[in-house]
């Protein structure tokens, strides 16, 4: 759990027993996870409690929130120096037959050239396919 605390202090996130609990799930997983999975991992917690714990870590860029097309949102934690600028952010896979979403941080997003007087807030880059679990 030291580990875990220690992130969280990094990114001045208070630990809680909640938040140290929601983080030792992030980071065993192995693809983003959906609040709908976490719902079910804590079904005896409030659920208020853990949206505002993933909503805390989302503004703290514990986390970043990934829009994959499917259903619902997913989440996975983010590298130690991430800030969620740009140039941090990289590629999501999304498998189309067993529907995980999987982080490929050796692939940034590309540079996007806007024309003059846009502003870039956000980019969202979801590759689609088969995983190689499901290709085998």
């Amino acid at each position: 759990m030291k580990e875990n605390e220690t992130k969280l202090e990094n990114r001045n996130i208070k630990p809680t027993a909640m938040r140290e609990l929601v983080l030792k799930v992030l980071s065993e997983q192995t693809t983003a996870i959906s609040l709908a999975d976490l719902e079910q991992a804590f079904e005896k917690a409030d659920k208020v409690t853990l949206y505002r714990t993933i909503k805390t870590f989302e503004e703290k860029k514990l986390i970043h929130s990934i829009d994959d097309g499917s259903v619902s949102v997913k989440y996975a934690l983010c590298r130690e120096t991430c800030q969620c600028h740009p140039e941090d952010l990289h590629v999501h896979f999304l498998c189309t037959k067993c529907k995980q979403t999987f982080c490929l941080t050796d692939i940034p997003v590309p540079s996007i050239n806007l024309p003059v007087d846009f502003s870039l807030e956000n980019i969202n880059m979801v590759v689609k396919g088969i995983c190689a679990n499901c290709r085998k």
